[in-house]
């Protein structure tokens, strides 16, 4: 066994003050209320960023706050993997704002990557398994962050119904040999690629259409598509992680998943037949953050003192193309 873990040390989050209602959403869409909204998806209000709010500037306020929580010396934290799809450029990195404005050692490495909403479990596993390789490492600060309300056409139900804006942090450090990251499972099932989407930017822009033309600057979701894929797949990769790390179901004693909406995650939790009480959901007072949902949900379930110590936890997330991801650590 080694001599060490890798373990989550603590995690903070950041919502912008702009709340909007069901009922605020409902008078730019008149063909909707909020009892709709709410029977849909269980989503009672998002939160938006102001005009002078960038994804930068919400990851730092959850970074600073992770840091403060934590009291992890900046000069010790040697990885930062962050995740959006919705970040200030598409580059530089994200990353290295992030490294600037902290004041973090040349030493430090970044990462960006872009899974969508899985990011957070990728961005976990990924600095969790490059600390285990590389003992130098100390801390390993791991961003989700995503300005969705300026990407969501207001007017569009089947997408303003479901986003919003936020930010999380995680920070993982070294912890006793039994506990911390124990491993992780992902699956991709690429068959329905362009069900949720965003073609503004990319090289696929469609040549003869004007940029006038806002549809292509906006997200696109085929919630159906979505809601079978999450229903097939997520217990697929569950199941996958369990089989390799020895574990059953019920030897899992949280469970911490991408906040879509709250009927999907009642849904898999009874599919799997595991007690509601065993995950958090915030996704019906906070909407659905993208790649910072897992971390604002797993910063809230540690704050309210829901995970344990010496427990099981299932980290797992979905994200546009589709691919899914779960991670499982040993709570010290």
């Amino acid at each position: 066994m080694p001599e060490f873990g890798i373990g989550i040390i603590a995690a903070s989050h950041y919502l912008p003050t702009n709340v909007q209602s069901n009922e605020d959403l409902c008078e730019l869409i008149p063909e909707l209320t909020p009892e709709i909204i709410v029977s849909k998806t269980g989503i009672k209000r998002r939160y938006h960023v102001s005009p002078e709010e960038t994804a930068s500037s919400m990851a730092l306020e959850a970074c600073r706050s992770l840091i403060e929580k934590s009291s992890i010396k900046k000069e010790d934290i040697g990885l930062i993997v962050l995740a959006s799809f919705s970040q200030d450029y598409l580059f530089p990195p994200l990353s290295a704002k992030i490294h600037l404005e902290l004041n973090l050692s040349k030493e430090c490495q970044i990462i960006d990557i872009n899974t969508a909403c899985a990011g957070m479990v990728t961005g976990l596993s990924i600095a969790a398994e490059k600390m285990q390789f590389n003992p130098s490492i100390k801390n390993a600060l791991v961003i989700g962050v995503e300005i969705l309300s300026r990407y969501t056409d207001k007017s569009d139900r089947d997408t303003s119904i479901f986003f919003s804006d936020g930010a999380s942090a995680v920070m993982l450090g070294k912890v006793n040999s039994n506990y911390g990251y124990r491993n992780s499972a992902f699956r991709t099932d690429s068959s329905t690629y362009e069900s949720v989407r965003m073609r503004g930017g990319g090289s696929t822009y469609p040549v003869n259409q004007p940029i006038s033309d806002l549809k292509a600057l906006f997200i696109e979701q085929n919630g159906l598509a979505t809601w079978k894929q999450a229903v097939t797949n997520f217990p697929i990769v569950i199941q996958k992680l369990l089989s390799e790390t020895d574990l059953e179901i019920k030897d899992i004693d949280f469970f911490i998943f991408h906040q879509a909406n709250g009927f999907l995650i009642d849904y898999l939790m009874r599919k799997m037949k595991v007690p509601l009480d065993k995950t958090y959901t915030n996704v019906e007072e906070i909407g659905n953050t993208g790649s910072a949902s897992i971390g604002i949900a797993l910063s809230e379930a540690f704050t309210k003192g829901l995970i344990k110590h010496n427990s099981h936890l299932i980290i797992a997330g979905l994200g546009a193309g589709f691919n899914f991801g779960a991670c499982l650590f040993k709570i010290q």
